[in-house]
């Protein structure tokens, strides 16, 4: 039966992978590297099979480079992108309304958004020439010359302000801010927007953010859809053409940021809070997305937690003991450390049992590594599942930002299942024992009841 089941799940991928227009069943679409004259560089896949194209610019300008103070920072920016554009020549200048409306007579769609390494505007165009030229001129206003109206600001951070209020009477919410406090000690990925930062955040600091970061130099653009290279080429620089150029020079490299500092040694908070569940929280720094053992402790994390019902905690947590509907373990791996967490919801008399049983089971883990049958099970679901994380170009375009990003090699997707296949028991084990550490993990349990 389990080989049927990959035997269907290779079926499967080849024609999702042959829907995309590969004709082997896991050689991907080649992709396509250059630098512009302007220091920008660009990642490209040909998809012609729908007259598409999906386009990701994005420049080092995340939350990780927030001042202190001014926590949202680079949110913001993203936020008052759709907020309307200056006025350029003959092109009259737009409100959000009318900027909006532009859009949708386009058929096309436009966003901005900041993660905590990254800033990124996404672009989604039909290729037809007119339409295609239209949005791409449009999208170019839109990332160099937003208007930045006061008011619209003023009404935004009100609305800000009041969400996070409303979010600190979120048990969910107060564990996790507690829990990036303890974990990324001080570093910018535990930085969390608050009222009084936003309050600080005025739009000549965005206007500064803006200059400063969105330069053509700065840009790594990734491209995924009906366009050859020298169409990706055009559309790229009509895309920068508004941005400020270095003529070849290229950029001044940006401050460095620090690492994220590894735990010394245990730290436990309670939080009192009045809570149906109580929310129990593991962990400590994981990894960069640069880590060399990155995909061993990929897979080393579905077997633990990240696999569903079919993980360790799962099984020991809810299935023998029944003290939570769902618990799971992950990895968020970023330019530096992310956080590596295991999460969980029980009543608050379970709490105690329910920690103590997770500690328990992540500790055998560390220990032992996995077993050769969770090994191989967690292989086939992996490579099984290989073809859904490619099936769209949106999803392509994700894989493809992931490569250019991180620096990671162009035929990284095509020998991703062969060096899934590759792991070992001891290559996990040995993975699993140097970065996490049980006796020094940040524990937070918010709303255990006392006894």
């Amino acid at each position: 039966m389990k080989k049927m089941k990959t035997i269907a799940a290779c079926a499967y991928a080849a024609c999702t992978l042959a829907g995309l227009g590969v004709s082997n069943a896991w050689a991907l679409l080649p992709i396509q590297h250059w630098t512009q004259a302007s220091g920008a560089q660009v990642w490209l896949v040909e998809s012609p099979s729908i007259p598409m194209v999906d386009v990701q610019v994005a420049f080092d300008a995340g939350s990780r480079r927030d001042p202190v103070d001014k926590s949202g920072l680079a949110t913001a920016v993203a936020l008052m992108a759709s907020k309307g554009v200056k006025a350029d020549g003959k092109a009259a200048a737009l409100d959000e309304n009318r900027l909006g409306e532009a859009w949708a007579d386009l058929g096309a769609s436009f966003g901005a958004g900041a993660g905590q390494d990254s800033f990124s505007y996404s672009l989604r165009s039909l290729t037809v020439p007119d339409l295609l030229n239209r949005s791409v001129d449009l999208a170019s206003r839109q990332m160099a010359q937003p208007s930045w109206p006061q008011e619209v600001w003023q009404r935004e951070r009100a609305r800000w302000s009041a969400a996070i209020q409303e979010s600190s009477t979120r048990p969910g919410t107060v564990a996790g801010r507690a829990f990036g406090k303890l974990v990324y000690s001080g570093h910018p990925y535990g930085m969390r927007t608050t009222e009084q930062t936003l309050a600080h955040i005025q739009l000549g600091d965005m206007q500064a953010l803006h200059a400063r970061s969105f330069q053509a130099c700065r840009a790594k653009v990734s491209v995924v859809g009906a366009v050859n290279r020298a169409q990706a080429d055009t559309l790229v620089q009509q895309l920068l053409a508004r941005l400020p150029a270095n003529d070849g020079k290229g950029c001044q490299p940006l401050p460095a940021v620090g690492e994220v500092p590894a735990l010394s040694k245990a730290v436990e908070e309670k939080i009192p809070f009045q809570s149906a569940q109580a929310q129990v929280l593991i962990g400590q720094p994981g990894i960069a997305r640069k880590d060399p053992d990155f995909l061993a402790l990929l897979v080393g994390n579905h077997i633990l937690g990240g696999g569903g019902f079919v993980s360790r905690l799962m099984e020991e947590v809810r299935e023998k003991r029944g003290l939570t509907y769902g618990v799971s373990s992950d990895f968020a791996p970023g330019l530096h450390a992310g956080a590596f967490v295991i999460s969980l919801q029980t009543r608050p008399d379970q709490a105690e049992e329910a920690l103590k049983v997770s500690r328990e089971v992540l500790a055998r883990f560390v220990a032992e590594g996995p077993t050769e049958a969770e090994l191989q099970a967690a292989k086939d679901n992996l490579i099984g599942g290989f073809a859904l994380r490619i099936d769209s170009n949106a999803k392509l375009l994700g894989n493809v930002a992931n490569i250019a990003w991180n620096g990671l090699p162009l035929d990284y997707l095509d020998h991703w299942t062969d060096r899934i296949q590759a792991l070992t028991v001891n290559d996990i084990r040995a993975a699993v024992q140097r970065v996490l550490h049980p006796d020094r993990m940040v524990t937070v349990v918010l709303g255990e009841k006392n006894k």
